[in-house]
Order: C-alpha cells, then sequence, then structure tokens
C-alpha cells in the first residue's frame, strides 16, 4: 500500500514541481492534474491487463503488473489453482462413479421428478432397448410400455418390484425383468433393472418337475390300484391272474426305475466334481455297456423277427479320469434311447474317435426318425419328450439325457446333438483332453 501511494505522490508532485520551477505558480495545478490523470490512465492499463488475464489468458502464467494488482493477479491465480484442483478432483470421482455404474451388471437408469430419462448405463439401455444420445431427457414411459410398468409408475407406490418384458427374449424365450424405483434427492428417481430370466425359468423348471414327476408317479399308482382292486373282488383264473400280475410288475418296474433315475440326478448335484485320482478303462467300460445293449436290444425286438443292426466299435486303449458310475450311466442312457427310437430293422452304432479340436469323442448313432430342430435345445430338459406316448410305451423316464449332460459337464466335456428328420441322430460326448491318457504299462 504504501508502494502505490509513493507512486501517486511522485505522479502529482514531479510535473508540479516542473512546472513551479519553469513556468511559474499559475502552472503547477494543472501540471499536477495531468500527473494524476497519468497515473490513473498506468494503473487503469494494469487493471485491464488483469482483467484480459482473468478472463481468458492462462491461469499459471499471470501478468506482470507489481503492486497492487500483481498482489490481486497472484492470489486469484492460487485460486484458480485450487479450483481447478478441486474440479479435476470431482470429475475424476464422477467418472470413476459412472464406471462403476457401467460395470456394474444391473440396469441403472437416472430420472427427474417428472420421469424424464438423465443418464443411463449400458445395461439399462440393453434392458429397454434405450440409445441415450437419442432418448436423453425422453420420458421412460414412452420407451417402456409394457402394461406392469405403467401402472407400477403411474401408482407412486415403489416399495416393491414389478416384472415387466425386455427387449432382447423373443418370443419362444422372453427376457424377464425386475424393475424397481427409488425415489433420492429433491423428487428424482433411480430406476433399477436385473435380468431374472434364468431365475423365471428355474421357477418354471421345477413347477414343471413336480407336475411331471407327480403325474409320471401317479399314472403307474393308478393303474396298480385298479389291479390290486381287481384282484381283491374278482375271482380270476389262473391265465388273468398272471396277466394281472405281470402288468403290475411292469408297473413297479416303471415307478422304479423312475425313482432311481431321480436319485441320480439328485446325486449328480450334490456330489463334488469328479478329480484325477479314478482313471476308468475304456475297454472293459464298454463291453459292460455293449452286454446291457444287447440284452434290451432282445427285449425290445418282436417276437420272432430279428432285432436291431447294434454295432459296437472297440474301445480304444485308453483311460478317462472321472467316476465309472457315471460315465457308465451317460454312455448307457445314450445307447438305451437309440435302441428304444430306433425301429428294430434299424442300425445302432456305437463308438470312438479323435474330434477335429484334438478331443476323444464317444458316439452314438442310429437310423431312427430323427428329431425335428425345434426340439433339439430342449432335449436335455427332465421330462421332455419329443413323443410322449412313444417314451411311455418304450419304458422310458424322460431323465436319460438329463443324467447324460449332467455327467459329462462334470467331467468337463460337451454333448452335441445332430439329427435329420428321416435319417436318424447322432449324439456325441466331448471329453476333453487332460481326461484321457494311454493305458499304463503292465507291470
Amino acid at each position: 500500500m504504501f508502494g502505490r501511494f509513493a507512486l501517486l505522490l511522485l505522479f502529482l508532485l514531479l510535473p508540479a514541481a516542473a512546472a513551479w520551477g519553469g513556468l511559474g505558480s499559475g502552472a503547477a495545478l494543472p501540471a499536477a492534474v495531468l500527473g494524476a490523470l497519468g497515473w490513473l490512465a498506468w494503473d487503469w492499463a494494469r487493471f485491464a491487463r488483469l482483467m484480459a488475464w482473468l478472463r481468458g489468458a492462462d491461469a499459471g502464467v499471470p501478468p506482470r503488473l507489481g503492486p497492487p494488482w500483481g498482489e490481486l493477479a497472484d492470489r486469484c491465480r492460487r485460486l484458480l489453482r485450487s479450483r481447478d484442483a478441486k474440479l479435476a478432483e470431482s470429475e475424476s470421482r464422477l467418472d470413476a462413479f459412472l464406471s462403476a455404474l457401467q460395470a456394474s451388471p444391473n440396469g441403472v437408469t437416472l430420472l427427474d421428478a417428472r420421469g424424464h430419462i438423465e443418464w443411463c448405463n449400458r445395461t439399462a439401455a440393453a434392458h429397454f432397448g434405450l440409445d441415450l444420445r437419442r432418448d436423453h431427457f425422453q420420458m421412460i414411459g414412452s420407451l417402456v410400455r409394457d402394461p406392469n410398468f405403467a401402472a407400477y409408475f403411474a401408482s407412486h407406490d415403489y416399495g416393491h418390484e414389478v416384472i415387466v418384458s425386455g427387449r432382447e427374449g423373443s418370443t419362444f424365450a422372453p427376457q424377464r425383468l425386475s424393475v424397481q424405483l427409488h425415489p433420492y434427492g429433491e423428487g428424482r428417481l433411480l430406476l433399477l433393472s436385473r435380468d431374472v430370466t434364468a431365475m423365471s425359468q428355474a421357477e418354471a423348471m421345477r413347477r414343471d418337475f413336480v407336475a411331471n414327476v407327480s403325474h409320471e408317479i401317479r399314472t403307474p399308482l393308478t393303474v396298480l390300484s385298479g389291479f390290486i382292486e381287481t384282484l381283491q373282488s374278482i375271482e380270476l383264473d389262473a391265465p388273468e391272474r398272471e396277466r394281472y400280475l405281470a402288468l403290475m410288475a411292469a408297473q413297479a418296474e416303471r415307478m422304479q426305475t423312475l425313482v432311481n433315475d431321480l436319485l441320480t440326478l439328485s446325486r449328480l448335484e450334490g456330489s463334488p466334481m469328479p478329480g484325477f485320482s479314478e482313471w476308468v478303462d475304456l475297454s472293459g467300460l464298454m463291453r459292460q455297456c455293449e452286454d446291457e445293449a444287447r440284452g434290451l436290444a432282445a427285449t425290445l425286438a418282436p417276437r420272432g423277427e430279428g432285432g436291431h443292426d447294434l454295432r459296437f466299435d472297440e474301445a480304444p486303449p485308453l483311460q478317462l479320469a472321472g467316476t465309472a458310475a457315471e460315465l457308465r450311466s451317460a454312455f448307457s442312457n445314450l445307447i438305451a434311447n437309440a435302441l428304444r427310437y430306433t425301429p428294430p430293422s434299424g442300425r445302432v452304432e456305437v463308438g470312438w474317435r479323435s474330434a477335429a479340436d484334438g478331443r476323444l469323442e464317444f458316439f452314438v448313432a442310429d437310423t431312427g426318425p430323427g428329431i425335428a430342430p425345434e426340439h433339439i435345445p430342449r432335449l436335455t430338459e427332465r421330462f421332455y419328450r419329443v413323443d410322449q406316448s412313444r417314451s411311455r410305451e418304450s419304458g422310458g423316464t424322460g431323465l436319460g439325457l438329463a443324467i447324460v449332460k449332467h455327467v459329462i459337464q462334470r467331467h468337463g466335456g460337451e454333448l452335441r446333438i445332430a439329427s435329420t428328420l428321416g435319417k436318424g441322430s447322432r449324439f456325441s460326448l466331448l471329453f476333453p483332453t487332460n481326461r484321457v491318457r494311454d493305458l499304463p504299462e503292465p507291470a
């Protein structure tokens, strides 16, 4: 402040003194006024430079102005740097927060108080078919037209979730979304969405499973009850009694088979994954499967007619890492299915080969009626049957391929199904290379 005062005196006194000495006392006052005006012009020029710097210059390089404008410029520079640092930190935190929301597996949509879209992450965009650039500040109700959501949004009762249809589903496999609105801030709304398609499918499968099990057990129980009532109330001769008892035994065997398959599935789902401590010889395993298959083929062949053309290729001299009982169950189920669905005059071939990717492939090929393409994705569902009547007549439970799928997945492999209507089907189990080894040398 003292320096500024000294400069002002200098601008006032020097011109006045010069005028006093040279022109007399009458010119001293105008000279002093001119000095003051010069000082004001010089000071204003410095102020103008400061304002120009504040308006657009680099905040890191303030102009050299001297006191007091130089000090003011330096303080402004420090304030601007502090502001920029805080702004950068806030922007960094906001970017990190938005990145976290983008990485969320659930959909996040920010709405204003009237329901206009302010922001959404990629998951929400996929759920509702949104494009933030196109749909920014559009009404959510105009873009999500599900009747359940419209009623939910209009109710203002957001204490619960509601199930709506997503955009990524299809007629045969609809996508199901669970959505809920959460008020926040000054009347704004947070719309959370999550894909519950798998949960809905699992619940539907559970209901179907219970219904199917009940139906599968109820049918033979009804037949048995009827036969028992008949035997108790009616006198039958020996042949009729034997016929009734044979039918009862068949129904009891059907229930026993169903219970065994259910127990097998339960055991597969609840037991630990097979390790590499047990190695199974393919040759011995295939001999067991062949004996069972030829016995079943003889049972299925009509009296007086030839049976299936059943061909077993020689098993390779290899071992598989896994559980022998599970592998045998998977192989036997595939072979039994082929025999049941192939006419007795048809051919069933069982063998092994190396797949193109190096994996070991077990295959069962038949010349049966084939399977329509729309049925193939659902074949491994429990109790799913292409032909309900034929499967029951042949003794199938509808659980065989579900067991096969569980077994091969537990062994790190893959089930492949190829079929052509009228020509036959091919079922393949592909085992990873780390579960295959050569037979060890005899000791």
